[in-house]
């Protein structure tokens, strides 16, 4: 086995990472009044910045998906 083949991308590991930290940031937003986090704030910043942080570690899987695919 070459060096090319055992490393492994690091878009895998910060995808998963940020992927399933925005998962559960959006869950706590989707699920926890806004009023209940910040009494002062309407808007929901929990789940708008965990579906960022989602869509953002989707990408970076999807991104070490398709290199690896590439190098076959």
């Amino acid at each position: 086995m070459s060096d090319a083949e055992s490393q492994l991308d690091v878009r895998w590991p910060i995808g998963l990472l940020f992927g399933v930290i925005g998962f559960v940031v959006a869950a706590y937003g989707l699920l926890v009044p806004p009023e209940a986090a910040l009494p002062a704030s309407a808007e929901n910043l929990d789940r708008d910045w965990g579906l960022v942080m989602l869509l953002f570690g989707l990408l970076m899987i999807w991104g070490g998906w398709t290199a690896g695919r590439r190098r076959r």
